[in-house]
């Protein structure tokens, strides 16, 4: 028997508790983007422990989110929802006081559980519990808050990183986890999918997480380990090898975690190809974007995380406009003119140089990103639209489930590449530069052993003091070459996304049963 909420203020309740945990998820990722190059430092990491911090966390969640759905639908939703907030409270303040960039990356894997738990209960059980009209608006409100969140991430860990206390961004999660946990015990009443009576796609979930750890593991280490270390290829077998066994598991189950009939729909098939390319460069181009404005121009981390602010304003404000105009149109034109857009911003910002600094921002980095924003609202809008009504309504939440996964999974494979294609160039392109400083074999082999630190290389000792002025501006100059080689992929990869949409979507919809 459905259940249903009777007063306002219940409503308000059920909400309350929704945007709290979805607020924890939405800050600690957008605040801790801003605060990388300050844990580098804090840590003593290098760039592919870096990659770690984030990937261990996306790595999880993009495995197994779509479990933490079924779960819920079948368990019941306020239960395993509870179930995420208790794990990724506890993992939170484990990550707050990590002494070591391991433990900090570990934390990270629980953290990344707990959010594939949390994550689909909040809008599930708004869906749930809310009819008709109230839905729609409660759905709004949710949105709402959680862009909000998205804005006021960037800002927040900034700040937190430029006093030295990076850590509060996770410890920040131990309240707002503590109130929402409470709030749904007390208040939101248990929902399930009494429908979903079938057996639970284990084997699923455990093939696609195993497949996808072994490809970022396999993509993250090459650069450190070589593509001849059997750590590294046979991971990349062994991630392949599960990733085809997890598509005849698929095949065969009853009731699989993602249903593949669902891509004989063109238009299904092409946004979620269009999502794996797009994401991967938006997630790419966020994680480097970072480390060049704090570490090789300048900015304070709170300047930085101001900086992005600029990023999601167009889609903010214009969004509204952007469901109208793919209303009107269908999804495919702006499917395709939104990651054009954004190819052009990844091009823009791969040009740019050695700046003064912060001053310079505006005729620099902001126009790149204001581009980027305009981009995403010829795109993120349609994109849903295009991804709910590709299929009928019966499995409308679950394409929106796969898509989100699909999202996920771009941000930790292409971030994955990208790092290690990084590194690579960083200490070809540092070796090169340095050669005219003569400098002496000690402290070539030096620079060359910490190069896989990117933009947070220590000059060595000994160096002298013009050559040590000299040796700092050749290590930036390096990144930016790197950094515009990064650009030039994700330029590559947004361009692509658009070709998918030509390609694949339809321009009048054909909704697969």
């Amino acid at each position: 028997m459905a259940v249903k909420l009777t007063t306002t203020n219940a409503g308000n309740w059920v909400l309350t508790a929704t945007i709290l945990a979805s607020s924890m998820a939405s800050i600690d990722a957008s605040a801790l983007n801003v605060a990388l190059p300050v844990i580098q430092q804090s840590l003593k990491a290098n760039a592919t422990q870096l990659v770690w911090v984030v990937n261990a966390y996306a790595l999880m969640l993009a495995s197994l989110i779509l479990m933490g759905g079924a779960l819920g639908d079948q368990l019941g939703r306020k239960k395993i929802m509870m179930t995420g907030i208790a794990l990724f409270v506890v993992a939170s303040a484990a990550c707050g006081a990590a002494s070591s960039i391991e433990w900090l990356i570990a934390t990270r894997i629980l953290q990344g559980m707990g959010g594939a738990l949390m994550i689909p209960g909040s809008l599930a059980i708004i869906s749930a519990l809310f009819e008709g009209k109230k839905r729609g608006k409660a759905i709004g409100t949710w949105s709402a808050a959680g862009a909000f969140t998205g804005v006021a991430g960037p800002l927040l860990g900034g700040l937190l990183a430029d006093a030295g206390m990076w850590r509060y961004i996770f410890l920040l999660n131990l309240p707002l986890g503590l109130a929402s946990f409470a709030i749904i015990y007390v208040k939101v009443p248990e929902t399930r999918d009494e429908s979903d009576t079938g057996p639970i796609d284990y084997w699923g979930s455990l093939l696609s997480s195993l497949g996808l750890a072994g490809l970022t593991y396999s993509f993250t280490m090459w650069s450190s380990l070589g593509p001849a270390n059997p750590a590294v290829y046979g991971s990349l077998v062994g991630g392949l090898a599960s990733l085809g066994a997890f598509v005849w598991v698929e095949t065969h189950q009853k009731a699989p975690l993602v249903p593949l009939h669902l891509f004989a729909s063109r238009t299904f098939t092409g946004t979620n190809l269009l999502t794996l390319l797009l994401y991967g460069a938006l997630s790419t181009a966020s994680f480097f974007l970072t480390l060049n404005l704090v570490q090789i121009q300048g900015y304070r981390p709170a300047l930085a995380g101001m900086a992005f602010i600029a990023l999601p304003l167009p889609l903010i404000l214009f969004s509204r406009w952007a469901g109208g105009f793919s209303d009107r149109h269908g999804p495919r034109l702006p499917l395709i003119i939104g990651p054009i857009i954004v190819g052009f911003a990844f091009l823009w910002l791969s040009f740019i140089g050695l700046t003064p600094g912060p001053s310079h921002y505006w005729f620099t980095f902001l126009p790149g990103l204001l581009l980027f924003g305009i981009g995403l609202i010829f795109t993120v809008v349609p994109l849903t639209n295009a991804v709910m009504s590709s299929v009928s309504t019966h499995y409308a939440g679950t394409a929106s489930g796969i898509n989100n996964a699909v999202s996920r999974t771009a941000g930790v494979l292409f971030l994955a590449i990208a790092g290690s294609v990084a590194i690579v160039s960083f200490r070809y392109e540092l070796i090169e530069f340095i050669k005219p400083l003569h400098l002496t074999p000690s402290v070539v082999s030096a620079l060359r052993a910490e190069a896989d630190q990117l933009g947070g290389i220590s000059v060595p000792e000994g160096v002298t003091f013009t050559h040590r002025i000299e040796l700092q501006k050749t290590i930036k100059l390096a990144f930016l070459h790197t950094f515009q080689l990064v650009m030039w992929g994700c330029t590559g990869l947004a361009w692509l996304s658009a070709l998918m949409a030509t390609v694949w979507v339809e321009t009048r919809q054909k909704v697969l049963a």
